[in-house]
């Protein structure tokens, strides 16, 4: 019997880093992604290279205004999750009993995020696995991948056609046999779910 005290602990800890987080960034990261991809759009519609940087300074310069507009203060991202509020659930979380060999279930786990890590939202230069989009992967004996995942914000213009992705994605890995990909909103994404490297790579430190 695994002892899994220490994994409800670290799950209790992660839980209540993403519930302060929550309450502190839920308005601004909303108005920020907005704003971002405001921005990207209107640059790529005149023709011009985007400059990501400026968009996103330009993108936190409207999202300070709009705040201060309505009597809110604006909040630094400056507190960093623990690891396990990013890694999406159920990745650490190893199933008491699986008829799957350990390295089998090991190279699908792999296989799969490498999959996901083809998928981009089309205005953000991340892909969805290190924007933490993807909550949980679960392998079933008999090779039928659930996924659960979310958007950046529920009218995301491709909520309609990312799920799609995911299962096309996910369904080109070698043994898998069925994807099913379940689209939620709860807990809403922000930005304590991002990795290191979709921090970096959107200069977000």
């Amino acid at each position: 019997m695994t002892d899994t005290t220490g994994k409800e602990q670290d799950n209790q800890a992660a839980s209540a880093a993403r519930a302060r987080m929550k309450e502190r960034l839920k308005a601004e990261v909303r108005e920020f992604a907005g704003a971002l991809k405001a921005q990207l759009r209107e640059k790529k519609a005149k023709g011009g290279d985007v400059d990501l940087k400026e968009a996103m300074k330009q993108a936190e310069a409207e999202v300070e205004k709009k705040m201060a507009e309505q009597g809110r203060d604006v909040m630094k991202v400056t507190e960093s999750a623990p690891e396990s509020a990013n890694a999406p659930a159920g990745e650490g979380e190893k199933k008491q009993a699986s008829a799957l060999p350990k390295a089998e279930i090991e190279r699908l786990t792999q296989e799969i995020i490498a999959a996901l890590k083809t998928i981009y939202d089309p205005e953000i230069p991340v892909d969805i696995y290190e924007l933490g989009l993807i909550y949980r992967i679960d392998i079933s004996d008999d090779y039928v991948i659930t996924i659960d995942m979310t958007l950046t914000a529920p009218g995301c213009p491709v909520a309609g056609d990312m799920p799609g992705w995911v299962e096309k994605a996910v369904g080109e890995v070698k043994g898998v046999r069925e994807v099913r990909v379940n689209l939620v909103f709860d807990p809403p994404w922000d930005m304590s779910r991002m990795s290191d490297e979709a921090r970096l790579a959107l200069n977000m430190w």
